[in-house]
C-alpha cells in the first residue's frame, strides 16, 4: 500500500512529492483512528508540532484534527473566533508542512476559507500569486467555502488569475471550483466566465470546469478550445 500511495501521490525523484515519506494509511483509515480525539482540544501547540512530523500520514491526521476543530467553532452553537483565528494562523505559518493535494484539500476550505467568510480576503490574491504550488492550491481551494455559502466572486477572480499556471495541480483545482461555483452558485456566471476565457484555458482546468454542463455545451466550449 506504501508504493502504490507513494506513486499516486508522486513522491518520485522529480515529482512533486518527492521527499515525503508515506507508510500506507488511507484517510479513511486515519479518519476513524482520529474520531476519539475530535473533541478532545489538544493543544494547539502540539498539533503544530505534530505537523511537521516527516510522515505524510501524521500530517494529514493533525490537518483532519485542525479542520474539524475550525469548522465547530464556526457552527453557532459551538463559536468560538479565537480558536478559529489561532487555527487559521498556525494554518499559514506551517504551508511548508502542507505539502501535497490530500492535505490541502482535506483543510483548506474549513481552515482558511472559514477564517475568511466574513473578512477581506486579499491574502488569498497573495497566495496565488506564490512561487509554491501548494499555496497557489491553498488559495483555490479556501474558496469553496465560500461557494458553499453562495459567493462566488473570488473563485472566479482567483481562477483568471491561474489561466498561464505550468502546473496541473493548479488547472485541476481551478477547475474543480468553476464547476462548484457553477452547480451551487450559478451555471449563467459560470458559461459568462467560460465565455470570456474558454480559448486560453488549460485543458484540465476547462475540462473540470464544464464536467456538469449539457453535453452540447461542454462540447461547445472544447471545440472553442
Amino acid at each position: 500500500m506504501a508504493e502504490f500511495l507513494a506513486g499516486y501521490f508522486k513522491l518520485g525523484p522529480g515529482d512533486y512529492g518527492h521527499g515525503d515519506q508515506m507508510i500506507g494509511v488511507k484517510l479513511s483509515t486515519i479518519r476513524g483512528l482520529i474520531k476519539p480525539y475530535q473533541r478532545a482540544d489538544l493543544p494547539l501547540a502540539e498539533l503544530e508540532q505534530a505537523l511537521k512530523s516527516p510522515i505524510h500520514e501524521h500530517r494529514l491526521a493533525v490537518l483532519c484534527l485542525l479542520a474539524d476543530r475550525a469548522a465547530r467553532s464556526l457552527k453557532p452553537r459551538t463559536a468560538n473566533p479565537a480558536e478559529v483565528t489561532a487555527i487559521y494562523e498556525l494554518y499559514l505559518r506551517s504551508t511548508a508542512y502542507i505539502n501535497n493535494w490530500d492535505l490541502v484539500d482535506c483543510s483548506t476550505s474549513e481552515i482558511v476559507g472559514g477564517y475568511l467568510l466574513d473578512k477581506p480576503r486579499d491574502v488569498l490574491y497573495t497566495l496565488v500569486r506564490s512561487s509554491s504550488l501548494w499555496e497557489r492550491r491553498i488559495a483555490l481551494v479556501a474558496t469553496h467555502l465560500f461557494i458553499m455559502r453562495g459567493e462566488s466572486a473570488d473563485t472566479y477572480a482567483l481562477a483568471a488569475l491561474v489561466l498561464d499556471d505550468r502546473e496541473d495541480l493548479i488547472h485541476k483545482a481551478s477547475g474543480w471550483m468553476l464547476r462548484e461555483a457553477g452547480k451551487r452558485v450559478s451555471e449563467d456566471e459560470l458559461l459568462a466566465f467560460l465565455d470570456q476565457h474558454a480559448t486560453v484555458m488549460p485543458r484540465t482546468m476547462l475540462r473540470y470546469a464544464i464536467e456538469r454542463l449539457a453535453p452540447d455545451v461542454r462540447k461547445h466550449y472544447l471545440k472553442a478550445r
